[in-house]
């Protein structure tokens, strides 16, 4: 309201009635005015915080896209730059090496921080046992005439260079012939000779065929119709109804070596464990659902690698497994088996893996580089003790642990309480965090024993040959077949783990089982059976290691 001085009432009682009322008005207005700020405010706010999270959103979407591109499209290794490395002092590091390697003097007194420099690999000298067929090349009797006085030049020489060829493998039927006998005097009394044991009774293949086809399908992961149609170049028609019935058997043929396997492992200090999916086919329906095959590795003492089929991923696999088990088993934070950790009957410590926890600081690379850096640089000195030593005794590395990795296992330990309220929730270095302190107990526990290890890559390792076949085959017909397959994935992988050469083994192994008694499996178990057949080491395996032995350097 606005009033000009001249009509403003001369009577002071009425010039104050008239100033209260222009005051309520301009009170009344105030407080609207703050009323439908403080709701602008609000509104304001809320879009605020709507934005915000929406951003949150769009940054874990990008970061799960980025990773799920990575895992399909980028490299599988999770690299740093090593200048990373240099945010902490290596003096203790250098010491360690130099003490480790004092009595691995180098013999030709050469200085430690020369390069040894890389040769070619060449051409490695065929194998003499493998069958020779010679061509000779030879001058006609006119180019034999000497240019110079016409004579004929006589051989002073050969010159010989190897090729390698191949020829398709082949079959071949073996006849049984059972000679009968009787007395011709009295015409009665016939006898036969016996026949051994076969893998199949009244069967079709033998022992090579069976190991064959079950190593094709396990080892080398090619499906049974791609085993038909190499069966059919060849002549032979083997259907693959029949080749599954050949699996069937020889799966059930092994299981008495098969459990004897389980039970070594179960006798284990240390065991290795994890998982991989498998689409199971449902009977009654038709439809697929998710099954798992689970790798369980012994220790030294104990080398068998076993799998267990189960048509989910409940507890009730792994406990049911590890009954009678006690001691340290390293595994990943699956809540399955903390029923395993916290019953004090089992007596099963658990053993973390520092890859596990590498991986969830490597992905929050993004969004905080340098704490997930300098994380990332902790972790990389605890494996760089590692490499220091390897291939050393239990006891020696024990105590290096002891010495070098529990200070620095220390100092991480108070970085990550010091940044504990520092990070946003539900973001991915908060992730890490979390994860780390959560299984930070069971993560430092490798440091107890110099025959645990550092991480579970080994199971990891172990859980690729059901998933390469798994993109082959694709899945399981019923919770029988998964079974029988956990029975043969055990014996190739076991043959692989103690570098085994399979086909030659699962031969043997058709062709004994028959009649091997139960007391006699132990001869039959992969590193046992290679004490006593040298011959059949496994020779890329050992060429592997050696290859992965000279990159490390």
């Amino acid at each position: 309201m606005s009033t000009d001085a001249l009509s403003l009432p001369d009577d002071p009682a009425a010039l104050k009635a008239l100033l209260l009322r222009e005051r309520e008005a301009f009170d009344t207005e105030r407080e609207r005015f703050h009323r439908e700020q403080e709701q602008h405010t609000e509104v304001l706010a809320r879009y605020e915080e709507t934005v915000q999270s929406q951003q949150q959103t769009i940054r874990r979407q990008e970061q799960e896209l980025t990773r799920l591109l990575r895992r399909l499209y980028g490299p599988k290794q999770e690299r740093i730059d090593p200048d990373q490395l240099t945010l902490f002092d290596a003096e203790e590091l250098e010491q360690l090496a130099e003490e480790l390697a004092a009595d691995e003097a180098d013999e030709n007194q050469q200085p430690t921080t020369s390069r040894r420099r890389r040769r070619g690999h060449g051409r490695r000298p065929l194998p003499r046992h493998v069958p020779r067929e010679q061509v000779l090349y030879e001058l006609d009797e006119a180019e034999r005439r000497c240019p110079c006085c016409g004579e004929t030049r006589q051989e002073i020489g050969r010159e010989t260079s190897e090729q390698l060829d191949y020829v398709p493998a082949s079959f071949k039927v073996i006849e049984h012939v059972r000679v009968k006998y009787a007395c011709r005097h009295c015409a009665e009394h016939v006898a036969i000779a016996a026949k051994p044991p076969q893998p199949i009774e009244k069967g079709l293949p033998g022992p090579g065929l069976l190991a064959q086809t079950v190593l094709a399908k396990y080892g080398d992961h090619t499906p049974l119709y791609r085993q038909e149609d190499i069966a059919t170049r060849h002549g032979i028609v083997l259907r693959r109804s029949t080749l599954c019935d050949w699996i069937a058997a020889a799966a059930d043929l092994a299981r008495p070596l098969y459990e004897r396997m389980c039970a070594r492992v179960r006798a284990s200090r240390i065991i290795h464990t994890d998982d991989t999916s498998v689409k199971l086919l449902d009977g009654l329906s038709g439809h697929a659902r998710t099954a798992r095959f689970w790798a369980y590795i012994g220790d030294a003492r104990n080398p068998c690698t076993v799998y267990d089929f189960t048509d989910s991923r409940k507890r009730d696999g792994p406990l049911e497994f590890l009954e009678g088990f006690g001691g340290y088993l390293q595994a990943d934070a699956y809540g399955g088996y903390d029923g395993l950790y916290q019953d004090p009957q089992r007596n099963i410590l658990e053993v973390a893996c520092w890859t596990h926890c590498r991986r969830y600081w490597w992905e929050a690379r993004s969004t905080d580089s340098p704490r997930a850096h300098e994380a990332l640089g902790y972790i990389g000195r605890l494996y760089q003790i590692e490499e220091v030593v390897r291939d050393r005794a239990a006891h020696e590395v024990s105590a290096a642990r002891q010495e070098y990795a529990l200070p620095i296992l220390s100092d991480f330990q108070s970085w990550l309480d010091d940044q504990q309220g520092r990070v946003l929730p539900k973001s991915p270095i908060a992730q890490a965090l979390t994860y780390t302190l959560n299984q930070w107990a069971a993560l430092n526990r490798y440091c107890e024993d110099g025959e645990l290890s550092i991480d579970n890559n080994v199971s990891e390792r172990t859980v690729k040959i059901p998933a390469l076949g798994r993109k082959n085959w694709l899945f399981v017909a019923s919770h029988a077949g998964g079974r029988r397959a956990a029975i043969l994935f055990s014996l190739v992988a076991s043959c692989k783990a103690n570098a085994v050469e399979p086909w030659a083994y699962l031969r043997d192994v058709f062709t004994r089982l028959p009649s091997l008694p139960n007391d006699g499996l132990d001869e039959l178990l992969p590193h046992q059976w290679l004490a006593a057949h040298p011959q059949h080491r496994w020779q890329i395996d050992d060429l592997r290691r050696k290859e992965r032995a000279r990159k490390r350097r």
